[in-house]
């Protein structure tokens, strides 16, 4: 275009920082002044998008001059395309023609990927580009003040070079790698690029370091490498050595030497020379600044080899160990002897060897985890495997490498220190116990034994030198059928048992009965239903006919909750007649002299929890036959009074019945483990920390195998709906029926709620949980009956207590005021139309006596209520009426209400299909329990199941709650009411706060 087409003429002076960004001013050609910053943007970036045609660009006021700041990222697009407006002329001062010129063939490097990192600024720990073309350096020179190429640069040259590498580096980092994901590829498909420690590129040229990084493919066809040679008949020192390896013939290996002055002397393909010449010196230099001074040889010229120096055992050892990694991590290659692999791959092992006779005695009764097992020690060091004395022989001669039967150990001071502690912790005149060997099978190096200086030992180390057990073949047999029931020896029923058993029943009574042999202690924990109940039954019958039951010497126990003690008696006065049974329990019980005598006398000895915590003096002192727990869940707590008592009894062999190992924490199977299997778990202290923080607070998955290794031998649960139980059950249907409140109702929990809420900002400490754990009870009852809280004096609370009173109760009124009473009452008179009978559960005394009066009003039938209140020949006789299919229609009961704890365990409901729970109970497993009274073998009909949920209320965030939870109920469940005392009061504010739109 000529000049007299434009408008006007700016001249732009450019100055190029050292860290690449440009400093832009201008002048009109016939003005003096510099133009303002802003009228330039406009102009000069009218078509330049990046920095949004300008907008985006920063301008600085220096002296009187506003100066446009263009970042180093835009330098070279900018200046490369240089889109500017026609309309101008445009003329370059400063920097700016040289950039001009340069710019486009900066920018087809950048195109071309020509580009490598620069080693200078690596060395400084930074990371930098470079352009990689000699043409753009020697255009770089050329271009700088008319001067041709080769001549010196000036101040101001060496300022416009270091601004271009600057811009350019940018421009690498703002082109090519912008996003994390992109950074994240250069870090892995380059990771010495990123490495923390530069003294490893001592030594190297441009050339070697891009080679040794992997950003410059290496041309030559050999690659040097340094090979440790150990000693041998002609060489009795360790070694190094510089060969050269053929690539493509990886096998063939030539050895070279280096002279003092960086030349290579030795014999090599005539090919291979120039770049044997050209690299040598790089070597050389590159060696002594990665090997300690020691391993080189005192050369300054001639023939002598640099790595001719011999090494001491400690220095091979740290070549091996340290020193060969610092190479590798420098560029090197190295070569190590062919063992030296194996064995830096292999831990050490500490095994503890346990002698062919011992085990042979677990033939005999009892053999018990306590009992002691004869071994010798086993130390496997690569692919040595050592006895004690050759070990402490090998230890004595100071040494890091050793020559052991034809082959090389390494040894390692900080795993001798670890192998001599571990082998010192176990006292080898008492031996291990079958315990410590069964635990260290199981789990291995982690495992450790009931020695818990043993255990945490191991658990330390596991990550250096692993501790193991070898056992001979008769504890492998042993311990392989505690793994696997498919390997128990059958076992015919007992002769005098009255019952067919099932073919999954015949299995968990031969499992007790192989436990017993060996005195290891059971938990059968087959679902509720699935008969626990006759399967001890046949396992006490098995002990009688075969003497272990023997007249005059103390019977077995059985421990149960005081609601089933009377179906106890029947079951086995039912199954197995022959057995003599002693209940001990009541007012009358007897004591002294008395009890053990009639004790004596007898097979069984029948009793209670609660009796045997306040008996407990009594019934210690004796050693049972067998302790069997019925709902063994009632321990627990282990910190309670009716725990200890319990686990502190005496027995030959120990058993628990429990549906439900684990009802909220992994304390409660310890606390069942602690009885069956005294200290097999370790102290409660040690299991809190090995096992309960890992699983229940870090969710350790390792920690949670382990433990399931650990329970496995010792628990046999099976489930109703297990292809192998084949129990041919109907089907259980649960279904949620949800519920609006009243308008009473949902007036009184606004309420409560509110009330809650103002005493919050009050309280602290056990006061605040305390006003909330009450508040929680008052909300859940307002969601049953208003009249539960409000405790009105009236004909209807009077009736609901059972007083006499002169008016008959307003029954309408009482089931107009409760949504779930109206619900409830229409469902069961539906199922009463259908002559089917239900069950319904309540954790509430009085709302039990009001859904009694209530159900046998508007039904016109009896309705049974059991609480905790009832006598248990009350219970018995309710249980018998229930399920009775012969008393006359008037007298018959259908519809039978039970609390929840009274009578979610133990009973054998199977005359009713439906099952409600009025309210809801925390825990699923319990809930579980409930329903199993009539979901159990006998059962012949589908089961319907109605869980009762207040919309709006904290009922339906409990549900919430309990569907979470349902999930983990097999493997660990981890909450209970105590957390939401801990709830902040805004959170117990969304937690209670009623939602209005689901109340009338």
């Amino acid at each position: 275009m000529s000049i007299g087409t434009h408008i006007d003429t700016i001249k732009v002076t450019v100055t190029l920082t050292t860290q690449g960004d440009a400093l832009l001013y201008g002048h009109k050609a016939n003005r003096i002044s510099a133009l303002n910053g802003l009228v330039l943007k406009q102009l000069l970036f009218a078509w330049h998008e990046p920095s949004f045609y300008g907008t985006e660009l920063e301008v600085m006021q220096v002296q009187n001059t506003e100066l446009i700041l263009l970042p180093a990222e835009q330098v070279i697009p900018f200046f490369s395309e240089l889109e500017l407006l026609s309309s101008m002329e445009w003329e370059w001062a400063g920097h700016g023609p040289e950039i001009v010129q340069l710019a486009p063939l900066l920018a087809t490097n950048l195109e071309e990927k020509r580009y490598i990192p620069n080693l200078s600024a690596f060395l400084e720990g930074k990371l930098e580009w470079s352009w990689d073309d000699k043409d753009t350096d020697a255009a770089t020179f050329a271009t700088q003040d008319g001067r041709q190429a080769g001549e010196a640069p000036s101040q101001q040259d060496e300022a416009l070079t270091e601004g271009l590498k600057a811009a350019f580096s940018a421009s690498v980092f703002k082109r090519f790698y912008s996003t994390e994901s992109e950074e994240a590829d250069l870090r892995r498909e380059f990771p010495l690029l990123f490495a923390s420690d530069h003294s490893t590129v001592e030594g190297m040229d441009e050339q070697a370091w891009l080679m040794a990084i992997g950003w410059r493919a290496d041309t030559a066809p050999f690659r040097p490498m340094l090979q440790l040679l150990e000693p041998s008949e002609e060489e009795l020192d360790w070694r190094l050595r510089l060969v050269l390896q053929d690539k493509l013939d990886q096998t063939a290996i030539t050895p070279i030497r280096l002279a003092g002055d960086g030349s290579a002397l030795g014999s090599w393909p005539a090919s291979w020379s120039s770049y044997v010449q050209e690299r040598s010196t790089g070597w050389l230099e590159h060696l002594r600044a990665c090997l300690p001074a020691e391993q080189l040889a005192e050369v300054s010229s001639g023939s002598k080899d640099l790595l001719s120096a011999p090494l001491s055992d400690e220095a091979a050892w740290q070549f091996l160990t340290t020193g060969s990694r610092r190479l590798l991590e420098a560029g090197w290659q190295v070569l190590l002897p062919a063992w030296w692999e194996a064995a830096s791959k292999k831990k050490p092992r500490l095994r503890a060897k346990v002698k062919d006779n011992a085990g042979r005695g677990t033939n005999r009764s009892l053999f018990g985890l306590d009992s002691l097992v004869d071994f010798d020690w086993r130390i496997a060091i690569g692919e040595a495997d050592l006895t004690e004395e050759e070990f402490a022989e090998l230890v004595a001669r100071g040494e890091r490498l050793v020559r052991f039967r034809g082959q090389w150990i390494s040894l390692d001071p900080a795993l001798l220190s670890q192998i001599r502690k571990l082998m010192a912790s176990v006292d080898r005149s008492e031996g291990l116990s079958f315990q410590d060997v069964l635990q260290l099978h199981l789990l291995g190096s982690d495992g450790g034994s009931s020695a818990e200086d043993i255990a945490a030992d191991a658990a330390d180390n596991a990550a250096r030198v692993q501790l193991e057990v070898e056992l001979n073949e008769h504890l492998v047999k042993l311990i392989g059928q505690l793994g696997s029931q498919s390997e128990l020896p059958p076992l015919e029923p007992p002769a005098g048992l009255r019952a067919e058993l099932r073919a999954y029943q015949r299995d968990g009574y031969a499992w007790l009965a192989f436990l017993r042999r060996f005195g290891l202690g059971a938990c059968l924990a087959d679902d509720m239903g699935l008969g626990k109940t006759v399967q001890l039954i046949a396992y006490l019958l098995h002990m009688k006919e075969s003497g272990g039951l023997p007249d005059g010497a103390p019977p077995a126990l059985i421990i149960c909750p005081t609601s089933v003690l009377g179906n106890w008696q029947k079951e086995i006065q039912r199954f197995a007649p022959s057995l003599g049974v002693t209940l001990h329990y009541g007012g009358r019980r007897s004591s002294g002299d008395a009890f053990l005598a009639q004790t004596l006398q007898a097979d069984i000895v029948l009793t209670s929890y609660a009796t045997a915590t306040l008996d407990q003096e009594l019934l210690q002192p004796i050693q049972w036959a067998a302790i069997c727990l019925d709902e063994a869940q009632n321990i627990k707590n282990a910190q309670t009074k009716q725990s200890s008592a319990v686990r502190g009894m005496q027995a030959k062999h120990r058993i628990a019945l429990t549906g439900t190992p684990i009802e909220n924490r992994l304390t409660e199977l310890w606390a069942i483990y602690d009885f069956i299997n005294p200290g097999f778990l370790g102290s409660a202290a040690g299991f809190q920390q090995r096992f309960v923080k890992a699983i229940e607070i870090e969710r350790d998955e390792k920690r949670m195998a382990d433990l399931q290794k650990l329970v496995k031998p010792f628990m046999l649960r099976r489930k109703k709906k297990d292809p192998s139980i084949q129990l041919d059950l109907p089907d259980k249907n649960e279904m949620k029926t949800y519920i609006h409140l009243t308008a009473e109702q949902g007036a009184l929990y606004d309420q409560t709620v509110n009330q809650l809420m103002d005493r919050m900002q009050k309280l602290e400490g056990i006061e605040r949980k305390g006003a909330i754990l009450a508040a929680l009870t008052q909300l859940k009852q307002l969601c049953d009956h208003p009249v539960l809280l409000t405790k009105e004096n009236s004909a209807v609370e009077a009736s609901v207590k059972g007083a006499a009173v002169d008016t008959a109760p307003d029954f309408e009124s009482l089931i107009s005021r409760s949504s779930k009473l109206e619900r409830l009452l229409a469902m069961v008179r539906e199922l009463r139309e259908e002559g089917e009978r239900c069950l319904v559960f309540t954790q509430y005394v009085g709302m039990g006596q009001m859904l009694q009066q209530v159900l046998q009003h508007e039904l016109g039938e009896p309705v049974l209520y059991l609480n905790g209140s009832t006598s248990k020949s009350g219970r018995d006789r309710m249980i018998e009426q229930f399920q009775s299919q012969t008393l006359p229609p008037a007298e018959q009961p259908n519809v039978f209400i039970l609390s929840i704890k009274a009578g979610g365990v133990g009973l054998n409901l199977t005359a009713a299909n439906h099952v409600f729970h009025f309210d809801r109970w925390w825990n699923p497993a319990v809930e579980n329990q409930a329903t199993d009274r009539a979901y159990r073998m006998g059962q012949t009909r589908d089961v319907q199941v109605h869980k009762f949920i207040s919309l709006g209320t904290l009922e339906e965030r409990i549900d919430e709650m309990l569907e979470s939870k349902q999930q983990l109920s097999d493997t660990i469940i981890t909450s209970s009411e105590g957390w939401i005392t801990e709830l902040s009061t805004d959170a117990l504010r969304d937690l209670f706060t009623l939602r209005n739109d689901f109340a009338e």
